[in-house]
This record gives structure tokens, sequence and C-alpha cells, in this order.
């Protein structure tokens, strides 16, 4: 994460807007063993993750009324809340098979092989006010790309018990979903002012410049473009499988059934 909160403009200098940057070292073999027993390993991970997460819901309310009244967030609440943003996309990248190396328990972590970069940037006041009607949106792809995501994640899981390490395309992919929701909190704790965008990779201006590492520029091959996709529609299909109702057992208007719902009956 980058250190110091100065106020900086939220466009490059060639004028193409600014966004959260993730940066993943490139695929590389993992030792099968750690692959195999993952989420058990990051259990004491998930429970600091669950901590930091409740803390940062009462921030992040500070937060937004101080950027009502400011324009910006105050260095000490955006400095927390990128901390533990940091801290979350490294467990995320763990527990998604994109890197073999334990994430450590702490908010500074230079030598980790994955960071993020937030720029402390002016807020407007007004999408504040509605940023969480604003971000529906986006947390609806969210949540789908998520989901999709974890229908298929037992096959990478096989995937990097057998070859030891993830195929290009479900790299890109599962980097691509995991960069989408570090972004998404960016923009819901009022980390930045950008909308949360390229799931299906950079856009060309983007992408045609020098790699800094893997995930940054995010160029996605048309299988993993494939794979984003194929996670979309297998959430919209979970999410409309959740919503069915069954209206018979819900609905049942039949007079047996009306007297076993009576006391006594």
């Amino acid at each position: 994460m980058a250190a110091g909160w100065e106020p900086r403009p939220s466009a490059d200098a060639g004028g193409v807007e600014w966004r959260p940057v993730l940066d993943v070292p490139p695929p590389g073999q993992q030792r099968r063993w750690t692959v195999l027993l993952r989420w058990l390993l990051l259990l004491p991970q998930f429970i600091v993750v669950a901590v930091l997460s409740f803390a940062a819901f009462f921030v992040t309310i500070a937060a937004w009324f101080s950027a009502l009244v400011l324009g910006r967030l105050p260095d000490s609440i955006a400095s927390f809340l990128g901390s533990v943003l940091a801290y979350q996309t490294r467990v995320s990248a763990s527990a998604t098979l994109l890197v073999d190396q334990y994430p450590p328990f702490s908010f500074d972590a230079p030598d980790y092989p994955v960071r993020i970069e937030l720029r402390a940037t002016p807020l407007n006041r007004l999408a504040v006010l509605f940023r969480l009607i604003l971000m529906i949106p986006a947390a609806i792809v969210n949540s789908l790309a998520q989901a999709g995501w974890f229908a298929v994640c037992w096959v990478f899981w096989l995937i990097g018990i057998v070859l030891g390490r993830l195929p290009e395309p479900v790299f890109g992919a599962t980097a691509a979903v995991v960069r989408y929701r570090m972004r998404l909190v960016a923009y819901a704790t009022m980390l930045t002012p950008v909308y949360p965008k390229g799931l299906l990779g950079d856009a060309p201006e983007a992408a045609s410049q020098p790699a800094y590492s893997a995930t940054r520029p995010l160029r996605l091959s048309t299988a993993a473009q494939v794979l984003v996709w194929l996670f979309l529609l297998l959430g919209l299909a979970g999410h409309l499988t959740s919503g069915t109702v069954d209206y018979d057992d819900e609905g049942d208007d039949r007079p047996e059934a009306a007297a076993a719902r009576v006391p006594g009956a």
C-alpha cells in the first residue's frame, strides 16, 4: 500500500482515470501440501479478517460523516481503512491460490508479494452522500463474480494440487475477481472516488503500459475472460436457484394442512 495520504489527483498525467491497483507476482510453483490445506492453514487469518472487518464497519460510518464535512478522509481514518483493506486483500490472494507465501499477521508487510496502492484523493460530497446507493450495481457484480468463483473453486484447488500451480487463465480470472472486490471495498469505504471497473481486465490504453506486476496492468487472455463470464453466469444461476420458493410448501391451503397449523388440533 502506498505510504502517505497527501491529496493527489484522481487521474494520471495522461488524463486516464486512476483506480486502486493490485500487485501480484506472475503465477509460479506452489507447494502442493499448502494448496491441499490452504483454507485450514488460513483459519487464524480468517478470524483476524472478521475482527478487522467488524471494526472497519464502524470506522467507515465515521469516515462517511467526516467525508461529508471535509470532502476527504482524515489521515488516521484513511490509514486504518487502507491497512485493513491491504490485509484483507493479502489473505484473499492466499486463499484463492494466487500466491503460496503465508500472509503475515501485520498491517505493515513490505516484503509480502501481494500489495495494493491507494491514493488519497478529494471526494465529491454528493457522491459520498449517496455512496450506499451508487455502489449497488458494483456490489451485485461483485456478489455474482465471487459466488461463481466459489462454485468452481474446488476445480481450481484440484488443479493446484495436481500441477502445483494455477494455469494462466485461472490465475488471471481469479486475480480479476480479487481486484474487483478490493476496488469495491475501497469505493465503499471512501478510500477512492473512482467507481470500480476492470473485472474483464484493463482497458487497452492501460493494458499497453509497461508491466509492473502480473496484475498491473491486468491483461486477461480470451480464456480468462471466458472464465470471468462463467463466474458471473454461475453466480446468477446460484442466486436465482436460491431465491426460488416452493409455494406448495409455503402456501398450502389444503384443509388438513390448515388444521395442522392450529394449536391443539
